[in-house]
């Protein structure tokens, strides 16, 4: 090994005052503070189809074996039969979201998001010498917990990597310090999987060597690592087992991409039903772009096909724009290019190379750049439910488990089910109300509305899209 290339140990903080912000079962925690019936039950956050992946999974479906990312149909039948499923609703979570980050932001301003249910915060301004940290994680805990109703974990350490980890450990509801000193008492047990710079590829090829926890990491000479995991890989792991990690808490996170998928019920045939339904997707799409207020100048279309291949293609355009037709036609460019001949069970759409300056796009299809095969990430998931501006009628098309509706009668309510007679099962309960009760409501006879989702104080919340997957 040639030893100019061990890197050299980064100047790390002595004080564990990085601190990382966890919210437990996120999804589901706002659910079950929502809906006081839930309470204590089994909840699956996630598509109700025969293809629908759970999002997120209560602490109480965890114990039947249930996990994010599962297939919907598997954890449906490890969880008893008392289980609720619902769809998400971003809406509400952005709102609780906010609160929770709120009470970090009340302590330091350098708060750094990481998803819609975590972030890192830098306490150090905030901790004089005296300052006990295990104490103020607390009151951050229980500042949080009185914003939202939530109950969030959190771990505190000398840098990213070790914060993440403690506020894992902590979980469900706990606060873990790890101070330097105890830092490698901390880590050296864990199992290699735990750190985040491990993916499956690598983990695997460790094992095959005998290195399953990060005491075994250590000892690992480092052009080992490099022969697993690359050169920029393999410092990485030897940099990681040994807790340096100095990356700071910075403010302002960049958007990279934004798009939308779908996974459908039943395969698509044919090109007409592909592009159509290709349509779809990119509505939910450009409506995110346009939330966000940029333009785009590279449009990526994903195709899994029924035998589970998955194919990227992307059309790059000559400026940035965010002209609907430009993007669209881009989108049926990119499709045309996968060729599909095979039954499609998902597509996605996703907007790259992101600008807040648009330019108006004329169709000069010589100006067009095209990159085959261009790997992008999974998007976060299917398009969340619709939050409706106003009064929306309520049909058993247009409904699903868990969307908010309300009637002149009763007020506000949840879809717990929907009939095969078009009838719809409605749980009428707030946060406020306690457990309410139960009936079905037929919307040929009476009216029944989509309303918007409630925030943690009551009030209406505002659309709003899911940053990053919950895990």
């Amino acid at each position: 090994m040639n030893l100019a290339h061990v890197p050299l140990a980064p100047v790390l903080r002595t004080r564990a005052t990085i601190a990382h912000l966890d919210a437990d079962a996120f999804f589901a925690s706002v659910e079950q503070h929502q809906r006081p019936s839930l309470r204590g039950r089994p909840v699956l956050v996630g598509g109700v189809g025969p293809r629908s992946v759970v999002a997120t999974a209560s602490y109480e479906a965890r114990r039947f074996g249930a996990r994010s990312a599962m297939p919907m149909e598997l954890a449906r039948r490890l969880c008893p039969s008392s289980t609720v499923v619902v769809v998400p609703r971003f809406a509400a979570y952005a709102a609780y979201s906010d609160r929770i980050m709120a009470a970090l932001r009340e302590v330091t301003e350098l708060v750094e998001p990481v998803s819609i249910d975590e972030a890192f915060a830098d306490l150090d301004a905030a901790a004089g010498p005296g300052t006990d940290l295990a104490e103020l994680a607390l009151r951050i805990r229980e500042r949080a917990r009185e914003l939202s109703g939530l109950s969030v974990s959190i771990g505190l350490g000398r840098s990213k990597l070790v914060a993440k980890l403690a506020s894992e450990d902590a979980k469900p509801g706990g606060v873990r310090v790890v101070d330097p000193d105890d830092e490698d008492d901390f880590l050296l047990a864990m199992p290699v999987r735990a750190l985040s710079g491990v993916g499956p590829v690598s983990a695997a090829r460790l094992d095959e060597l005998g290195v399953r926890t990060v005491a075994d990491l250590r000892r690992q000479p480092l052009d080992t690592l490099v022969a697993i995991g690359g050169e920029s890989g393999g410092t990485n792991l030897y940099r990681i087992a040994r807790g340096w990690d100095d990356r700071p808490v910075t403010t302002v996170r960049e958007r990279k991409s934004a798009g939308a998928e779908h996974t459908f019920d039943a395969d698509l045939h044919g090109r007409a039903a592909i592009s159509g339904a290709l349509d779809r997707v990119v509505d939910s799409a450009l409506a995110r772009l346009e939330r966000h207020a940029v333009a785009a100048r590279t449009v990526v279309v994903k195709v899994r096909l029924s035998s589970f291949t998955t194919l990227t293609r992307s059309v790059t355009l000559p400026r940035p724009t965010s002209d609907e037709g430009a993007l669209r036609s881009a989108a049926h460019r990119a499709l045309a290019l996968a060729d599909v001949t095979e039954p499609v069970r998902l597509l996605g759409t996703s907007f790259h190379a992101l600008s807040e300056h648009a330019q108006l796009m004329l169709p000069l299809d010589d100006d067009v750049v095209v990159a085959d095969e261009q790997p992008v990430p999974d998007a976060a998931g299917p398009p969340p439910p619709p939050v409706p501006a106003g009064p929306v009628r309520a049909t058993a098309a247009v409904v699903a488990p868990g969307l908010d509706v309300q009637t002149e009668a009763d007020g506000r309510g949840w879809v717990v089910r929907v009939g095969d007679d078009g009838r719809v099962a409605v749980r009428f309960e707030t946060a406020h109300t306690g457990p309410g009760y139960q009936r079905w409501v037929d919307p040929e006879a009476e009216e029944l509305v989509l309303v918007a989702p409630l925030g943690p104080d009551g009030e209406p919340a505002l659309l709003a899209e899911p940053d990053d997957t919950e895990r």
